[in-house]
This record gives structure tokens, sequence and C-alpha cells, in this order.
């Protein structure tokens, strides 16, 4: 068996010319993950056109970084799922140690000049640095908080900066309608013990070293050493918006799969994933205190993700009496103020989210400043093909006591992004399956939205509807009538979700557009969540994954 040059095996393409075949080849051991090592031939020019690296797979021999290895084994494309793009990997069958220490890998500088503007050339310059040793220089932004897995992303902002992108007052990057798909660098520490905490904003002090590696349908680099960096302190903010005479004030709050319970592991579909404990992390108090210091104690809170009082737990439990209660109870210790509860349970497993949570959207009412008119809740969508397996939108009406005037509240859980192509897809990269869904879904509630109008009755949309403010989903449902309140927030500061370093408005307010014309809706974004990092390696402890919304809708001229 003849030695195969690393860069004949990774091949130009997608896909390995030699898939199949048992070779050999030869290089540097450039970093080691859980499954295997990166290998590089070394003084070798990288010439833009192939990586000159390799992963060679092998749970079961931990290489030694910075050994010069001889290995054979077979060539795999592997594909993670049936969209993802294939990563070319040798499969080890034996090695042989040519020297140790060996030859010095110089990294390539990854930097802002060397990164491409469009998708499609981005695509191919990181295929063709694949496996490679690359470096990020000191001097970046941290544009996504950490999360519990060791992942960080960076805006390049060291040397070059990119003026084009629109920045928040905390430094996070705001993509526009036409750039929401843009790859930012990043990389993973395996090592928590190297992963610090850290927010949107902290800044990049010394250099990060390590292979680019292809995994979770993105690119980042396999990093196995300590960073340093500058901390960003984020504090919490509150809304300016308060109850008054005439008006009611509605906050939105996904509640991130809240549950009272502490699952049984044999009683949930994946133990790894479905047993927490909301209570004993501090989730209820956080969401409590966000209602009472940050929203001021608002007439009405729109709530999603609630699940049942067992939570994942795979049962044939639908109510979620018990969320409500513990969440109202600590809400009343903060405050004094006793809110009360309506939902309308779903048909178990029929709304889609984590299985056995029976995921639905609900609503807290301030009974000292609204009544709810209880034969008019409802839940939309039932029997339409777009929302089967999907959460129902709820329709509730509330009266404000001082003023006597009536206000419809539609709370939305759309069809989620989550099988969104990757932009690096063999196969229609970045499209999204379920946008099409969406806009079905958004052309329901348009419909409750015109009949409600016509009935006289004032209106306001709100919840988590997966799509962006420039998406055919927000633009199905406001047309003419409707108005998107976000668009009244300036440009920087509409985001309530970071997606890898991305920030992007997913939740929204829509009022008739008289209301608009007229001054009687206001809007905030009261920002945090999607800004504050957790520890990595310890389950996530954030209330929400979205920063809190709140509006202000004056019923009377």
């Amino acid at each position: 068996m003849n030695i195969t040059p690393i860069k004949e095996i990774q091949g130009t393409d997608l896909s390995s010319p030699l898939a199949g075949q048992m070779v050999r080849t030869r290089g540097v051991v450039t970093a080691s993950v859980r499954r295997g090592f990166f290998l590089q031939t070394p003084a070798v020019e990288w010439d833009q056109a192939a990586s000159d690296a390799i992963f060679i797979y092998s749970p079961d021999w931990p290489a030694i970084v910075g050994c010069e290895l001889e290995v054979s084994g077979e060539v795999i494309d592997y594909f993670k799922h049936e969209t993802a793009r294939p990563v070319t990997q040798v499969h080890l069958d034996q090695v042989r140690i040519r020297k140790s220490p060996g030859p010095t890998v110089k990294p390539i500088d990854l930097t802002a000049r060397l990164l491409p503007e469009t998708n499609k050339d981005m695509a191919r310059l990181l295929n063709s640095l694949e496996g490679m040793l690359l470096r990020i220089p000191a001097g970046q932004t941290f544009i996504a908080p950490s999360n519990p897995y060791g992942d960080y992303v960076l805006a390049m902002d060291g040397g070059r900066p990119d003026n084009s992108l629109l920045r928040s007052r905390h430094g996070g990057v705001i993509p526009s309608a036409d750039s929401h798909l843009r790859w930012f660098p990043g990389f993973r520490v395996s090592n928590y013990n190297h992963a610090p905490r850290l927010n949107v904003g902290a800044k990049l002090n010394s250099d990060v070293v390590g292979p680019l590696n292809y995994r979770v349908d993105a690119y980042q680099l396999a990093v196995n050493q300590p960073f340093k960096l500058d901390p960003a302190y984020i504090s919490i903010e509150k809304s300016a918006l308060k109850p008054t005479a005439g008006s009611i004030t509605i906050m939105t709050l996904n509640c991130f799969n809240l549950d009272p319970h502490i699952e049984s592991a044999h009683k949930v579909m994946n133990p790894d994933q479905d047993v927490d404990d909301d209570w004993g992390d501090g989730r209820f108090h956080t969401l409590a205190q966000a209602v009472v210091l940050q929203a001021n104690s608002p007439d009405i809170v729109a709530l999603q993700e609630i699940q049942d009082n067992d939570g994942a737990e795979l049962s044939e439990v639908v109510d979620a009496s018990e969320t409500y209660q513990l969440l109202i109870k600590t809400i009343e210790q903060l405050s004094g103020v006793r809110y009360q509860w309506i939902d309308v349970n779903p048909v178990m497993g029929a709304d889609g989210g984590q299985p056995g949570g029976n995921i639905r959207n609900a609503y807290l009412y301030n009974t000292e400043r609204v009544d709810l008119v209880p034969d008019l809740t409802r839940v939309l969508g039932s029997g339409k093909p777009c929302f089967e397996g999907s959460r129902k939108p709820l329709l509730a009406v509330f009266r404000e006591k001082h003023s006597g005037e009536k206000l419809a509240c539609i709370n939305v859980h759309l069809a989620s992004k989550r099988h969104q192509n990757s932009i690096f897809a063999p196969h229609e990269p970045g499209v999204d399956a379920k946008l099409g869904v969406r806009v079905a879904q958004a052309a329901v509630i348009h419909q409750e939205m015109q009949n409600l109008s016509k009935a006289g009755m004032l209106y306001y949309v709100t919840g988590d509807f997966n799509d962006t403010e420039h998406s055919q989903t927000l633009a199905a449902l406001t047309l003419e009538e409707g108005s998107n309140l976000v668009c009244s927030l300036p440009p920087e500061e509409r985001y309530d979700y970071n997606h890898r370093g991305k920030l992007q408005v997913l939740m929204h307010g829509i009022v008739p557009t008289e209301l608009v014309l007229n001054n009687r809706a206001q809007y905030e974004i009261i920002h945090g969540n999607e800004l504050i990092g957790v520890t990595p390696g310890e389950q996530s402890d954030k209330p929400s994954d979205h920063a809190y919304v709140i509006a202000k809708i004056q019923l009377a001229d």
C-alpha cells in the first residue's frame, strides 16, 4: 500500500475520490479530540484549492499532539444526517510514530481579509481549509454568549473591522435581511476547565489556534488550550412601560420548557437532555423577577413553552396547573400581585416540542387590572394541516377595568426553524423547509385578525414567530392593515435572540395600523438573556433563551 498524500485523500470537491479505499498517509498531529485526531502535512504551502489535513477517526487510540505519524485505514465520507455535507475521514487501522515531537506546523491566520463576502465563496474557502491548523488573532469581539458545550463565536474586529455590520450597543452583530445566513468564525474548547463563561461584547486577548472542524452543520476550530479575554458585563434592563388606567401592558415571556417536576430518567425519551430541575435551578424565581422587577408587573403575561405538570416524562398527563401555580406563587411573594392563568390543554403529544412535555401557550393576568372574557378563549388552527404537530395560537379577550374597553390577544409559537438547511449543505443550502408552513400559519392568524377588526375589536398578536421582521411570515401577518411594533424600534435594538452570533428578532407585536398612526402603541425589548452566557460543561440555568418583550396598548383616544 503506497503513501497517499493528505490532499489527495481530502480532495477538492465535497466527496473524496478515494472513499472506500484503504490508504496510508502521514503527517503531524495538530489536535486530539474525543473521537480521533487531526493530521496535517508539515511545511506545505496552502494553495487555497484543497486542504492538506485530514481527520483520523480513532476513538480508542488518543494521539499525542505534535507527533509525526504514519497511519493506514479506510477513507470514509461521513454524513451526520441525510442533508449534511460529507466529511472525509480515515478510519484508523494501523499507526506508526515516525518522530516525537515532529516538525512544526505553522497555522494560517484567519482574518477579515481572508474571508469572502458570499456564502458560496465562503463554503468553498472553508472546505479548502477543513482540518487545517488555523489561528484567530487576539482583538476580536465575542458575539455569542458561552453555551454549555464550550462553543464561542467572534466578529473579526482586530486588524480590519467590518464596518458594514450593524452592531448593537453591547457589541453584538445584527444581520441585514440579505445577510442573515452569514458565517462567523468560532471555536469549541473541549476541556471545560479552559472554557470560561462569557457574555456578548467580551474581547479576545490572546490568539486561539486549532484545526478547522466541520460539525453540527457548521465550521469551527477545535481548541484544546485556554485563552485570555476582557469580560463584558451585561446589566439587567428594566422597562419604562407601566400599567396605567385606560391601557393594557402585555409582556411576552418564552419560558424555555418550564415545568415544576424533576423527571425520572426511565420515563423520558432522552435522559441526558430531558431530565431537569427548573425549580432547583432557580428558573421560576428568575422568571418571576423578570415579571415584577423588569416588566413592572404587567397586566397580562403571554407565556410560551409551558410544559405539563410532569415535564418531559412520557405519560398521559397534559394538565399544567402546577406549573402555573408555582410561577404565580413566586411572583406573588415578590410583588404581592396575585395573577390568574388561562390555557387550553393540547391533545397529548399533538403540538410538538420536547417529547412528553405537551408544550403550549398560555396567559397570566392581573385581576386587579383586567377581567378575562372566558367564553371567547379558544385555540386557533385546530384541524388545519399547517398546524398539525405544531403549537396552536391561543386567543383570549381581556377587559380593562377602568375603561371597560376590550383587547383580544393572540399568543403564537409558530413552526420551528430547527430543520433549516445549513448554509454549507451540499443541496439547497440555507433552505428553510418550514417557511411555507409558517406562512400558512400566518394566513390562518391573519384571517382571525380580520374577523376581530370587523367585529370592532382591537387586537395584539405576540409570541415566538420563529421568523424575522423581514420574512414572508411577518409580511403575511401584517399586510396593509397591520403593523409590526418591532419596526418602531431603532434597527440596532431589533433583536431578542442570538443564533450562533447573529442577533435577530423572533418575537413581534402586531397591532392594527391605526394604533400606530395615533401613537397608542408602545413597544420595548428588555435585553439580557440573549447576551448572557452559561458555564460550559454545566446544564443551562438561563430562565429563557429569548429577551423579554413588552407592549403598552392605549385602548381609547
